[in-house]
């Protein structure tokens, strides 16, 4: 059996800290959201488990013990016993260090993709268990689609988007380290005003209102970020300017996004901002995390 899998991006429509856990991890409320840009994943049985890595931008990425592929195959190994291989290869489109979840995505992927290979019927609430043990992402990206996320991104709870939102997505500069970023908020405190709306934002995503959403949304990382990195300042500036409805950075950054009130808009914006932020592109949400085809 061979299986072609999508791993898909997400982005933060909000991100908040609203405490510290009894673990010292940053207590979140958010907003996330799988959208169409993924990473590509073929999966087939094998001996051992083994990893090829390419991506679109030449960026290099590991394919050894440290890529969370591998290490998510390990822990399905060891939670069921199972000596089965793959031969696993994964094309990278998800920009890396952006706060869009592409190592969580592919790690989500794997397990899902593994799950089925080796026939092992774990259950969703089994893989996100063991996803948690790779990364507080990879539960979400297991499952997908829009959720409100809490704790350290572990709890989540669905909520049903009726209507696609259209997007644009770029990273318009060198990515950010998420620990690097969280000791810096640390010491930096957050602004009431830098604060999301997360009910607002909830209540525009079920009513598909992307002015309403583009009014609510925020991230309480973002100040850090663009502190670190100015070019985030432009570039959410130039995408504002583009006629989005709102635009933010996603995560840790350094990717930014921004929500338009139709396609047209957007594809539009997408071709304006394109001349100036070449890897800028046209995205919209989707309904689920990982998507597989038999082949």
């Amino acid at each position: 059996m061979k299986l072609n899998i999508q791993a898909r991006a997400k982005i933060n429509w909000t991100l908040d800290v609203v405490g510290v856990l009894p673990n010292g991890y940053h207590d979140l409320d958010m907003l996330m959201q799988s959208v169409t840009l993924c990473d590509e994943m073929t999966i087939e049985d094998a001996e051992t488990c083994t990893l090829s890595v390419s991506a679109q931008d030449g960026t290099l990425v590991p394919a050894d013990g440290t890529n969370l592929v591998l290490r998510a195959a390990a822990a399905l190994q060891r939670e069921t016993g199972c000596t089965r291989g793959a031969k696993m290869t994964l094309k990278k489109y998800i920009p890396v260090a952006a706060g869009m979840g592409g190592g969580s995505s592919d790690a989500a992927a794997a397990l899902v993709g593994l799950n089925h290979l080796w026939g092992l019927k774990l259950s969703m609430d089994d893989l996100e268990r063991i996803g948690l043990g790779i990364g507080a992402d990879v539960p979400f990206c297991i499952r997908g689609g829009l959720q409100r996320a809490q704790g350290v991104g572990e709890r989540l709870t669905p909520i049903a988007l009726h209507h696609d939102l259209h997007l644009v997505a770029f990273q318009p500069c060198l990515g950010l380290s998420t620990k690097e970023v969280f000791t810096a908020l640390h010491e930096d405190g957050i602004l009431d005003s830098d604060r999301p709306d997360n009910e607002a934002a909830q209540s525009a995503l079920i009513a598909g209102d992307a002015a309403a959403l583009g009014r609510a949304m925020g991230n309480v990382l973002e100040p850090v970020s663009r502190r670190m990195r100015p070019q985030l300042d432009e570039a959410i500036r130039a995408i504002e300017a583009s006629g989005a409805c709102g635009a933010r950075m996603t995560g840790s950054g350094s990717a930014v996004f921004g929500v338009y009130s139709d396609a047209k808009a957007c594809e539009r914006a997408a071709a304006e901002l394109a001349k100036r932020y070449p890897t800028c592109r046209m995205i919209t949400t989707a309904p689920c995390g990982v998507v597989i085809e038999e082949v």
